[in-house]
């Protein structure tokens, strides 16, 4: 018949779309897609480091960040290696050394960090906002940021706030080991020789959070005694942060906040905020109750070699450097073991149940500790071994990041808010009185 060869066409046809449409070809087969690696997702992060006291070596040692890392923790070379996007420089001045100098030596400090930007602006950028934290990471630069280390830095003096602001400070934490007569530490409140305020804070220093606040910087409670702060999250109109602190339930440190804390700083921040952030110290002392009290036994004797090396120096008309008592407390601290790694995901593990994973980051104290950290952990060159480990314990790539630098860029557009809201509102008068007192 003349149509069965049309028939018959027709037949193979339709077995051949049947064959593809059930074969299992390469082609044909909707695969899922693969998992991303540790790697992958740390290279894809904006990674923020909060706290890190290299400016100190830039003025003491002379340290260019070019430069090897010399005994320390921090370079440009280490911080692309872990793919760091940016780190807040410490504005740290030493209460005693600098004793009626605070803010000349805070100022040579700021100087300090704008010069080492501008010296290697090739590879970073003196930023003051979350988007210009987005436009280095975009520029494929290191965003630079500053931080002031004790409110003793602003001299008692808004003004003084003021200026630091408009040269770039965009933290201050309120103390550091120091009480400093408007603000309470957790470093002396023990102390009965030094004066301490009734409430955490005093009327000026509820005037320095708000005006905090309005200008824009981020609150850091970092080193507060407790009762301060309370009372600092409860006057705050934005939420805080705590730029370099670890879980007081893994290590009693009283540096260190407890759950309490932890689940306050998710909280508290104004009637829209989404809470603050609590970035992760890597100081082996704030990580491990046993390396604590082990350095704690060894205090009078350092104690000891500072004083005969003060004495020493005095004598031959030498004042002694930071840089000469670092090497002193290295040395003693280098003959206890350092911890495991793991510790410092425990710390993290343990702040992400309690406030949650919105609410912690990463503070390291490079450079600010003496080489005292646990194992696996030397420079930011480090970095992805954190996000490993957190994949590895079940961390999604999207918790990872927040982790990571998310949150506290979160954290910092919600200050700018605020900051934006205030400023178009009727200012009150300074030390009159609050315009919030949360009971």
């Amino acid at each position: 018949m003349r149509c069965a060869p049309v028939y018959a066409l027709l037949f193979a046809a339709i077995t051949v779309l049947a064959w593809g449409q059930n074969s299992a070809s390469p082609s044909s087969t909707m695969t899922k897609p693969k998992a991303l690696t540790p790697e992958a997702v740390h290279r894809s992060a904006i990674v923020i480091d909060t706290h890190a006291d290299t400016p100190q070596r830039f003025l003491d040692e002379n340290f260019d960040l070019g430069d090897p890392l010399k005994g320390g923790n921090w370079n440009l070379d280490t911080a692309r290696e872990g793919n760091l996007g940016a780190e807040f420089f410490s504005i740290w001045v030493d209460p005693s050394r600098f004793k009626g100098q605070y803010a000349h030596r805070t100022l040579e400090l700021i100087d300090a960090v704008k010069q080492q930007v501008a010296k290697h602006s090739d590879q970073m950028e003196l930023v003051t906002s979350p988007d210009g934290i987005e436009r280095a990471h975009r520029d494929h630069k290191i965003a630079a940021l500053m931080g002031i280390e004790g409110g003793h830095s602003i001299e008692d003096s808004l003004g003084l706030l003021r200026q630091y602001y408009a040269l770039g400070v965009r933290y201050m934490t309120l103390t550091w080991a120091n009480s400093n007569g408007w603000a309470d530490s957790s470093g002396d409140i023990d102390d009965k020789s030094v004066p301490h305020t009734e409430q955490g804070l005093n009327e000026f220093g509820k005037d320095v959070v708000y005006e905090m606040n309005r200008l824009g910087m981020i609150v850091d409670v970092s080193h507060v005694s407790d009762r301060t702060f309370f009372r600092t999250l409860n006057i705050s109109r934005a939420p805080v942060i705590a730029s370099h602190s670890s879980a007081r339930a893994l290590d009693d440190a009283p540096r260190n906040m407890s759950d309490n804390m932890l689940r306050a700083i998710a909280t508290y921040g104004g009637p829209n905020s989404k809470g603050g952030v609590v970035m992760v110290n890597f100081y082996s002392a704030f990580l491990s109750e046993d390396y604590r009290k082990a350095l704690k036994a060894m205090e009078p004797e350092v104690q000891k070699q500072i004083d005969a090396l003060k004495a020493s120096n005095k004598a031959e008309g030498k004042e002694t450097t930071q840089t000469e008592i670092d090497k002193l407390q290295r040395a003693a601290a280098d003959r206890i073991p350092r911890p495991p790694f793991s510790l410092l995901i425990d710390h993290i593990d343990h702040i992400a149940k309690v406030a949650g994973v919105d609410h912690v980051g990463l503070g390291s104290d490079f450079d600010g500790i003496n080489g005292q950290l646990p194992q696996g952990i030397d420079s930011p060159a480090d970095l992805p071994k954190i996000t490993a480990a957190l994949m590895a314990r079940g961390y999604s790539a999207e918790d990872c990041k927040k982790i990571l630098g998310g949150n506290l860029l979160r954290v910092f557009r919600e200050v700018e808010e605020v900051s934006k809201q205030m400023q178009s509102e009727t200012r009150p008068r300074i030390t009159e009185k609050q315009p919030i007192v949360k009971p």
